[in-house]
C-alpha cells in the first residue's frame, strides 16, 4: 500500500486529488498539508492533516519520516493571474516550495509527482498541436516558474535518481472547489453563472482558444502516472495531455443546448488576456498516449452536461 504526502492540499487540484487518494488508498495512508486550515474541513479532519508551508523542509521531512512516505504530490503554487500580482512571492513559493520536497525525496527515496502546465510554453511556441517537445519561452512568471520547476525535476531525476514524474495540465474545470485565480477561470465561472444569472460576462475575448480538462479526467491523470511503469516513461515531467480546446463562445454554445436562455457577454482583463494569447490553442499528447496509456474520458458536450447537472442538484 503507498503511503502518500499530498503538499497544497486544500486547492482546487489538491482538494480532489486528496479525495480521490484517500478514497483509492484508506485515509489513513494519505497524509494532506497545506498553509491554511479553514477550509474543506472533510479533508482537514479526514485524515491525517498538517499546517504548515511548503517550503519548511524540517517540518514536512518529519513528516514523511513519521508517516512512511513513499510518493509525494507536490501541488502547492501561486497560479497564473494572481502570480503577475507579486511574481517575487510566486517565484518563492513556486520554485521555493518545489525545491524543498525535491530535497526531501532525495534524502528519504520518495517518488514526487509535480504538475506542469500550458503555462510552460509561450507566444513562440506553436499554437495548434502544441508539440511534447518545442521551444518554451513563457511570458509570465507563472510560466517562468513551470519551465524551472521541470527541469529542476529532470535534474533530480538524472543526478540523483529520484522518481519525479508530472504533466502539463490544460485548465482544469471542476464542479467541486471554486477557481484560484489562473486564466483559464472563465471556463468554470461560467457554468455557476449560467445556472444561477443565465448569463455571464466574461474576462477573455469569445475567440480565445484555450486547452482545458474535466477534474475527473485531471485527477485520473495524475494518479495513473504515479502507477506507470517506470520503465516506459521517457519524458517523465512534463507529459502534455489533452482534453478538449475550445473557445468562450463555442462553450456558449455547448451551454444554450441545456439553457436555451444563456447570454454572454465580455469584459476583457488585459492581464489574463495576454496570458491566454501566450498559451497553446491545443496541445499534442501523443507520448502520454503511448508512454502510460493516457485516454480521457470527457468532450466538451459530456462535461458541460455534468458541470450544470452536478450545479444544479447543489444549487436549486
Amino acid at each position: 500500500m503507498k503511503h502518500i504526502l499530498i503538499i497544497g492540499s486544500l486547492g482546487q487540484l489538491g482538494s480532489e486529488i486528496a479525495m480521490e487518494c484517500r478514497r483509492r488508498y484508506g485515509s489513513d495512508n494519505v497524509v494532506l498539508t497545506d498553509i491554511r486550515d479553514d477550509t474543506n474541513l472533510e479533508l482537514v479532519h479526514g485524515g491525517p492533516f498538517y499546517k504548515v508551508d511548503c517550503r519548511d523542509g524540517k517540518t514536512i521531512a518529519e513528516i514523511v519520516q513519521k508517516h512512511h512516505i513513499d510518493t509525494i504530490y507536490h501541488l502547492a503554487a501561486i497560479l497564473s493571474a494572481t502570480a503577475e500580482k507579486n511574481p517575487l512571492n510566486a517565484w518563492n513559493i513556486n520554485i521555493g516550495g518545489l525545491v524543498t520536497t525535491l530535497e526531501i525525496a532525495r534524502e528519504n527515496g520518495c517518488a514526487v509527482f509535480t504538475p506542469s502546465s500550458i503555462g510552460a510554453f509561450g507566444p513562440t511556441t506553436p499554437k495548434k498541436f502544441t508539440p511534447q517537445d518545442t521551444i518554451q519561452r513563457p511570458t509570465s512568471i507563472y510560466g517562468v516558474s513551470k519551465v524551472a520547476g521541470e527541469l529542476l525535476c529532470d535534474y533530480y531525476n538524472h543526478k540523483y535518481d529520484v522518481d519525479t514524474r508530472g504533466v502539463r495540465f490544460p485548465g482544469v474545470i471542476s464542479n467541486m472547489t471554486p477557481p484560484g485565480g489562473g486564466t483559464t477561470d472563465y471556463a468554470v465561472e461560467i457554468y455557476y453563472e449560467a445556472v444561477r444569472k443565465e448569463h455571464y460576462t466574461c474576462f477573455l475575448r469569445g475567440d480565445t482558444y484555450l486547452d482545458m480538462i474535466y477534474m475527473p479526467d485531471a485527477i485520473q491523470a495524475a494518479i495513473q502516472i504515479m502507477e506507470a511503469d517506470p520503465a516506459r516513461l521517457r519524458h517523465r515531467n512534463a507529459f502534455n495531455i489533452a482534453s478538449m480546446s475550445f473557445c468562450p463562445e463555442e462553450q456558449a454554445a455547448y451551454i444554450r443546448k441545456l439553457i436555451p436562455g444563456f447570454t454572454i457577454s465580455y469584459e476583457v482583463d488585459p492581464v489574463r488576456q495576454a496570458i491566454a494569447d501566450s498559451w497553446p490553442d491545443s496541445l499534442e499528447d501523443y507520448a502520454a498516449r503511448v508512454e502510460w496509456d493516457w485516454k480521457p474520458k470527457y468532450d466538451l458536450f459530456s462535461m458541460t452536461k455534468d458541470m450544470i447537472d452536478t450545479i444544479k442538484r447543489r444549487e436549486l
